[in-house]
């Protein structure tokens, strides 16, 4: 399960280095995916992050004083909301309230640093594994057990930057266009590669099952998730089987 981490400016980035590493911890078949980190060096960044939003599973768009008006940060949320059901589109809000978001970000569920907010939010995502989520009960004891870390570096990040001032809003025609401009380029970008992807797959009709067989495997075992193996293999191998090869690979275990 992919998980994207949007953000902008000091705080925010602190903020979402801090959720990738805890979240791994809480959730272990999560993969969060952060630029700071994750952003091969060389790569168009543009590009690269396009790409990362398509396989995006849920989006979490880190938002402070400073940041919320930023026409990168809207760009992001407009592209996971593209790609994305609402309600696997969430703000974390690091030093505001819900009355200091505005339109287009208003729309999205808003999570708070609170334990209980924060646990609605782990909750959401452990939700997006189906049958592969952990127990309630068992996510609420691992949700105790590193919630503690979660508070501490939270609040040393509050107390190791500054806040700052808002950013200063921009006339909305200049935002909208601005966003319409990227919108377009994502648009032929998956246009592009949808059509890409369509001629592989006419090429893979005449495939032999067992290489069918094989590939399904080898894409399990770089960590393609189940819904992704089901859409792609689901008309040639029995989604029972695909199911099995993707909890094999995540336990280690597949082609032993």
């Amino acid at each position: 399960m992919k998980v994207f981490l949007s953000w902008s400016g000091l705080r925010s980035k602190e903020v979402a280095n801090l959720l990738s590493d805890w979240l791994c911890c809480v959730i272990q078949a999560s993969r969060p995916w952060i630029s700071t980190r994750d952003l091969d060096r060389g790569s168009l960044w543009f590009g690269e992050i396009n790409d990362q939003l398509k396989d995006t599973t849920v989006g979490i768009i880190c938002l402070t004083q400073e940041n919320k008006a930023r026409p990168w940060i809207l760009f992001e949320a407009g592209a996971l909301a593209k790609g994305l059901s609402t309600s696997r589109v969430c703000t974390l809000l690091v030093d505001l309230e819900s009355k200091d978001i505005e339109d287009p970000l208003a729309q999205f569920n808003h999570t708070f640093p609170t334990r209980e907010s924060v646990l609605g939010l782990v909750k959401t995502l452990n939700s997006t594994l189906g049958v592969n989520g952990l127990d309630n009960r068992i996510l609420e004891q691992v949700f105790d057990t590193y919630w503690p870390q979660f508070e501490q570096r939270f609040a040393a990040i509050l107390a190791g930057t500054d806040a700052q001032p808002p950013s200063k809003p921009r006339p909305k025609e200049d935002v909208l266009g601005e966003i319409l401009e990227n919108t377009r380029m994502l648009n032929s970008k998956i246009r592009k590669l949808e059509h890409e992807t369509e001629r592989y797959r006419m090429r893979e009709v005449d495939m032999p099952m067992s290489l069918v067989h094989d590939q399904a495997i080898e894409m399990a075992k770089a960590g393609m998730p189940i819904e992704m193996l089901i859409e792609r293999f689901g008309s040639r191998l029995p989604k029972a089987m695909l199911k099995d090869f993707a909890i094999m690979a995540e336990r280690g275990k597949l082609g032993e």
